[in-house]
């Protein structure tokens, strides 16, 4: 079996295939403060609840954008499951063709999304993340990654609305019924739900402009489902397409 781990700024996401299977999934919380020893404990824990034994572990491949967690997860795999992690970096193979100005610039987050939506959708192809960062890559019909946009994930926004605002409280991210909140809590939450359904929109469709205007639009990442349902442009929501990439990357390097 091979565990894909996702590090991300809020969450770590961890899955467990089965040749082409994802057997099982889990979401823990980022934390630059806890130990290998700590974060395998966490692993044992559920994998356990999964009935998962970390023998049946054959394979690792770990993604971050995270750098300080990086050490932390390869000395995890190594101490505990004897093995030698792939880690996702812009020289592997992926089955695009990167074509940012640096490359190396490049998040690894982004490059297993965009390997993994080419790989299942075929190009012009444009990922929307919604992570803690939101954000925007294009890929051509012969599978070149061009890059994209990023722009604060709603969750930073709604933060900063929260914090900044010294009357206004901090609310459930939900759709409300109407645009027109009668009320402080549901005209805030038909601002950043619906004003960044647009803010997609917007950058999508100008995306499109320069890609292909029969470009597939994607969605992946924790709020996907939440936002994807607003936009006119989001055709396809798919909430393991990072783990489908590590994978994908993982068959094509090891």
């Amino acid at each position: 079996m091979l565990l894909a781990i996702d590090i991300g700024n809020t969450n770590v996401v961890l899955g467990v295939f089965e040749q082409e299977r994802l057997v099982e999934n889990w979401r823990v919380g980022t934390n630059t403060q806890i130990t290998s020893d700590e974060y395998a404990m966490i692993v044992k824990d559920l994998c356990a609840f999964s009935g998962l034994e970390f023998r049946q572990i054959t394979s690792v491949i770990i993604s971050t954008v995270v750098p300080p967690l990086l050490p932390v997860m390869i000395g995890m795999a190594r101490k505990y499951f004897k093995l030698e992690p792939l880690v996702v970096t812009h020289e592997l193979k992926t089955g695009i063709t990167i074509r940012y100005d640096n490359p190396r610039e490049v998040g690894a987050d982004r490059i297993v999304n965009a390997a993994a939506a080419y790989k299942l959708y075929g190009g012009p192809v444009i990922i929307v993340d919604f992570g803690t960062a939101t954000t925007f890559c294009a890929v051509t019909k012969d599978g070149e990654y061009l890059g994209g946009a990023i722009c604060p994930g709603i969750k930073i926004s709604a933060e900063a609305l929260f914090q900044r605002a010294s009357k206004l409280p901090r609310v459930e991210l939900v759709k409300p019924a109407r645009v027109i909140g009668s009320d402080t809590v549901t005209a805030m939450q038909a601002g950043i739900i619906y004003g960044y359904a647009g803010l997609v929109d917007g950058i999508v469709e100008r995306m499109k402009k320069e890609l292909s205007p029969d470009a597939r639009v994607v969605a992946t990442g924790g709020l996907a489902e939440l936002v994807s349902p607003e936009t006119r442009n989001i055709s396809e929501v798919k909430a393991d397409l990072t783990l489908d990439g590590l994978r994908l990357l993982y068959e094509l390097n090891r």
